[in-house]
């Protein structure tokens, strides 16, 4: 009984190793959403609202606006990670600054996202 025991922890311990993810995958994954967030805008950009009398024809539009709206978000956040675990806090007044930092970098990349800061 002791050494199945053993054994499974020692198996459980192995398959719940942490890992390391790629190197690239934060890139990849910006990559990833600035796709879908340029994709919606250009679904919705070529929407005509003439079409808009016709609940029939809100369908796609109504999905590129979530999907653009989440990838946008997601971006927004993702950025923001980044540049917060560059410079840990230290002290409540390193958490508050961080706090500072975040909310301004999670605004500077929503005005980005929308084109009205280059």
């Amino acid at each position: 009984m002791s050494e199945a025991v053993s054994n499974l922890e020692s198996l459980l311990r192995e398959a719940l190793a942490p890992v390391e993810p790629p190197a690239d995958l934060v890139e990849r994954l910006e990559g990833a959403l600035t796709s879908i967030a340029e994709m919606a805008a250009d679904e919705l950009e070529a929407w005509e609202l003439s079409a808009m009398r016709d609940p029939r024809n809100w369908a796609r539009p109504a999905a590129a606006l979530l999907a653009g709206g989440a990838a946008a978000g997601a971006l927004v956040v993702l950025r923001a990670r980044r540049r917060a675990a560059s410079s840990p806090p230290t002290g409540l007044s390193g958490v508050r600054d961080l706090a500072r930092r975040t909310v301004a970098d999670m605004e500077r990349e929503t005005r980005k996202l929308l084109g009205g800061d280059r």
